[in-house]
């Protein structure tokens, strides 16, 4: 077990989660396609037992069964959980450091999008390789983002 820190993009919200293992799954299901505003939501199932809020995220009854964790600020997405469950999912994403996480299932497999899935052909292309964008950092911040 090793604790782990997370939280929002603007740094209002912030937790620390003691995670067992690096297990993590991708839910492809309409509601977090909507929630999150892309093809598919990386999850980490813990205990709710097993997070720490420094602050709190806002929540909203996403269905009539589950409700969701975000920032009212940024509108980060941080959470998915069932009211009378004792576990609860955080967004791989929002953890500091998401790359010790492996998907281990798909979830919500009704509404995946196989094209999404294996990515490993595409050209990759670096964001600080962009002149477009660095141009635009340079100019507003005089530096790249970490």
């Amino acid at each position: 077990m090793r604790e782990m820190a997370g939280g929002c993009m603007c740094g209002k919200i912030r937790y620390t989660a003691t995670i067992e293992n690096e297990e993590a799954y991708l839910c492809h299901c309409r509601m977090c396609q909507r929630a999150c505003g892309n093809v598919s939501l990386a999850l980490k199932n813990l205990k709710k037992a097993e997070v720490s809020w420094e602050r709190r995220p806002d929540y909203y009854a996403s269905s009539p069964i589950a409700n969701r964790g975000y920032c009212s600020t940024c509108g980060t997405s941080l959470t998915f959980e069932f009211p009378d469950s004792d576990n609860m999912d955080l967004t791989v994403a929002s953890f500091d450091d998401p790359s010790s996480f492996k998907p281990t299932h798909n979830f919500g497999i009704e509404s995946m999008h196989p094209a999404w899935l294996n990515t490993e052909g595409l050209k990759g292309i670096r964001a600080d390789e962009n002149p477009a964008t660095v141009s635009r950092w340079m100019k507003t911040v005089g530096k790249l983002p970490d």
